[in-house]
C-alpha cells in the first residue's frame, strides 16, 4: 500500500499530443491497478486541476463507482456530473460491433479537501518519525 501511495505522490502529469486528451481524466481498469491506486491518483489530480473525471467501460464501471464513493464518503470530493452511454467495440474491422456500457464521473474538490490532505500528510509524517 505504501509503495502505491509513494508512486502516486511522485507522479507528474505530462501533456499528451493525442487529440481529445483530457489531462484530468483517469481511465479506470478493474484488472491493471489496485483500487487505492485510483483513489490516490484522483486525489493528486484534484490537487493539480481542482477536479477529476473518472471514466470506465464494461466491468470496470463497478471499480470507478467505488473509487468515486470512497472519495465522496471521506469528504475529499463532491459529485459534479455523471454520464452513462454505450459505445460500439469491434475486435477487428470486419467483426460485428459489440455494445459496451461506459460511465464518466466528474468529481470536484470538496470545501474541506485541502484540510483533509494536510491532515493526511501530517499523519504520514508522524508515522515516519515514529518508525
Amino acid at each position: 500500500m505504501e509503495v502505491i501511495t509513494e508512486g502516486v505522490n511522485n507522479l507528474t502529469v505530462a501533456d499528451s499530443a493525442a487529440p481529445g486528451y483530457q489531462r484530468n481524466r483517469i481511465q479506470v481498469s478493474n484488472t491493471k491497478k489496485p483500487l487505492f491506486f485510483y483513489v490516490n491518483l484522483a486525489k493528486r489530480y484534484m490537487q493539480q486541476f481542482n477536479q477529476v473525471e473518472l471514466s470506465a467501460l464494461g466491468m470496470a464501471i463497478a471499480t470507478v463507482v467505488t473509487v468515486a464513493e470512497i472519495l465522496k464518503n471521506n469528504g475529499f470530493a463532491v459529485e459534479k456530473r455523471i454520464t452513462t452511454s454505450t459505445i460500439d467495440m469491434r475486435e477487428d474491422a470486419a467483426a460485428r460491433p459489440i455494445p459496451k456500457p461506459k460511465i464518466e464521473i466528474m468529481l470536484g474538490k470538496s470545501e474541506k479537501f485541502d484540510e483533509l490532505i494536510a491532515a493526511v500528510k501530517e499523519e504520514e509524517e508522524e508515522e515516519e518519525n515514529s518508525a
